[in-house]
């Protein structure tokens, strides 16, 4: 058997890595040198007319990142994959890989406030025009590419709203231009969602959440085919953007346990979404596993699970969500996101603070929103923390 015929939960454990072919160690050894000796100096010059073809300084290449790379390519059934030192840094470099001065990309105009800041005071400098786009509506991601467009790029589900989008479709979309789609994968991850084999060109993660699991890493990745991989390749040696040995080691770690954990944080979020749906203090419910969800039947249809991410939005404002996040004993009030704790924070005035006005409104993000990021806890635990908090809040409106 092919290991590319194994199903999902075999290539997360073992990639196309088993043994270490030199010793026979069952963990994949950590290379933490920034510098390998050339035998002779044919193979030194060899090394630097194809830098690929093996190891001479850790900015190149590595021996563990490179299992890193793999790895990311088998899951997301890429014929590459790319390690970064953050998924921003990952973004960046995709990015500046596929445009320049005085081409134009279409975006999502719901996206991580941290993509959207890139886009807004680094890239646009650059002079790149930034299009932001409503990707539910396909005749206005049509009429916003021209000749000039260079690719699509779309999170799903969208941070901090939770809107899905159909892969498929916009796969097809960017193809009938002659332009590539790239998917964060963020908030899936590839045991979830595979968004390669819907059509997608490259998907970007911020393996700082769920791949790594345990928020001890900040790190990206990329997995895309072969023509776009030398192109991203380029800027990540040229720039310098490259994962520690260390850290890729630990993601190679975290990884094995994706399935089990994507498995548990998905089970714990659809039952908080459940609770928080018939709360007194809550107006809405954003979270693909619930049949509320406007894109609930594309959900069912385009992932495994619906994932560990729910955003809801209270009776109230500002005030009465800083109550819940200040009363609250089991969550951790922090940002990020698919860590094994549960997480919650306010994204208008945390994550996404850099959106201006104009795009916080075209996004839906609102005043009374807050997001969870429910993690491997006793679920009746998370439950009943969260109900206490936004019992007191309950309670202070009402006076």
């Amino acid at each position: 058997m092919k290991r590319s015929d194994e199903a999902i939960e075999t290539l997360i454990v073992h990639g196309d890595h088993s043994l270490d072919p030199m010793t026979g160690a069952l963990s994949p050894p950590l290379y933490p040198c920034s510098t390998f000796a050339f035998k002779t100096a044919q193979q030194g010059a060899d090394l630097f007319e194809n830098p690929m073809s093996g190891y001479f300084y850790t900015r190149i290449s590595n021996p563990t990142i490179d299992l890193l790379r793999k790895k990311i390519a088998i899951l997301e059934g890429a014929e590459e994959g790319l390690a970064f030192a953050s998924g921003m840094a990952a973004i960046h470099a995709v990015i500046i890989a596929l445009v320049k001065y005085g081409e134009n990309i279409v975006i999502s105009d719901t996206v991580y406030g941290g993509t959207y800041k890139l886009l807004t005071e680094v890239i646009s400098k650059l002079g790149i025009e930034v299009r932001w786009v409503n990707f539910l509506d396909l005749d206005e991601i049509k009429q916003n590419i021209d000749l000039n467009t260079k690719f699509l790029f779309v999170e799903t589900p969208a941070n901090p709203t939770m809107i899905v989008y159909n892969i498929a479709l916009l796969a097809e979309v960017s193809h009938k231009f002659n332009i590539p789609l790239i998917v964060d994968n963020t908030f899936m991850t590839p045991y979830l969602q595979r968004p390669l084999l819907l059509g997608a060109d490259v998907v970007v993660h911020s393996a700082t959440k769920y791949i790594c699991g345990h928020a001890d890493v900040v790190a990206g990745l990329v997995a895309t085919n072969k023509s776009y991989f030398e192109k991203i390749l380029t800027v990540l040696i040229e720039t310098g953007g490259i994962i520690s040995p260390f850290d890729a080691w630990l993601l190679l770690r975290g990884i094995k346990t994706l399935h089990v954990r994507m498995k548990r944080h998905s089970e714990n979020a659809l039952k908080m979404a459940l609770f928080l749906e018939n709360h007194k203090m809550v107006k809405r419910v954003l979270y693909p596993g619930l049949q509320s969800h406007p894109q609930y039947n594309l959900s069912k249809s385009q992932c495994l699970d619906f994932g560990g991410i729910i955003a809801f939005e209270i009776n109230g404002d500002i005030e009465e969500c800083k109550i819940v996040l200040d009363n609250l004993n089991v969550f951790t009030l922090a940002i990020s996101l698919g860590d094994i704790d549960s997480l919650i924070q306010h994204p208008l005035t945390m994550t996404h603070s850099s959106y201006s006005k104009e795009m916080l409104k075209k996004a839906g993000i609102t005043p009374s929103m807050i997001r969870l990021s429910i993690g491997l806890e006793n679920i009746e635990d998370l439950i009943k923390d969260i109900d206490q908090a936004l019992n007191k809040a309950y309670t202070l409106v009402k006076k």
